[in-house]
């Protein structure tokens, strides 16, 4: 966000709203970025074979977090992401559905 006020030369000062200044760039949001790069990352590591070192590497089970608030994994957003969107793991071994159902592109 800093780069782009930069970039239209608005400054805090000025009391210009983050969606204002990311609507005139047409840049979507960095939270739906990451999910897409992070949901595209899954459905490549799932596509390949099982003896593959990452895929085996996400199977093995971790031991639970001790007290206080649980530091949300890696995996537990995709989790998330994937129940969001209502999404089946499955579904990324059609690469072309995937990626129709998981990009989110630039608004125009």
């Amino acid at each position: 966000m800093k780069m782009l006020r930069w970039a239209g030369g608005v400054t805090r000062l000025d009391k210009v709203r983050n969606e204002f200044v990311r609507g005139s760039f047409k840049v979507a949001p960095v939270a739906d970025k990451l999910k897409e790069n992070r949901l595209r990352w899954f459905g490549h590591i799932n596509r390949r074979g099982d003896d593959y070192s990452v895929k085996t590497a996400l199977n093995i089970l971790t031991k639970p977090r001790g007290r206080g608030s649980s530091l949300s994994t890696w995996w537990t957003r995709i989790e998330k992401d994937l129940k969001a969107l209502n999404i089946s793991p499955t579904t990324t071994q059609d690469r072309r559905s995937w990626r129709l159902r998981t990009r989110r592109p630039d608004p125009n």
